[in-house]
């Protein structure tokens, strides 16, 4: 089973994820939204690394994610309230990626909870 984060405690996996970490390991936050809606509303990077990748390409592109990041780097989905995300996580655990958590809630949750600034569609 996935663990869903709420981005009010984001800080806190981040920092965890990066304990000890090299520069690259930086965590992803996989945005696998529809580009329309990442030029909507989008985070900032901050203390981890934006990976726009919308949810019907993550297939196709699955190879070339694990050799990018390996199967062990930690992603942290991302979408509009947190149903695509969940199942982009699933599906990520089930191809052998360990370190994968859902943004309960999406971007949407992430405006309220992290930066105001993000807009909200």
């Amino acid at each position: 089973m996935i663990s869903q984060l709420n981005p009010s405690d984001f800080a806190v996996w981040r920092q965890r994820a990066t304990a000890d970490a090299a520069p690259e390991r930086l965590p992803i936050v996989l945005d696998v939204r529809e580009p329309w809606e990442v030029q909507t509303a989008c985070v900032k990077e901050d203390g981890f690394r934006l990976l726009a990748l919308p949810m019907r390409e993550i297939p196709a592109r699955l190879e070339e994610l694990r050799e990018t990041l390996g199967d062990d780097h930690p992603i942290a989905c991302l979408c509009h309230h947190g149903m695509r995300s969940l199942q982009v996580a699933n599906y990520l655990a089930q191809s052998g990626f360990g370190e994968v958590v859902n943004l309960q809630g999406g971007i949407d949750a992430w405006s309220q909870q992290i930066d105001p600034t993000v807009a909200r569609y």
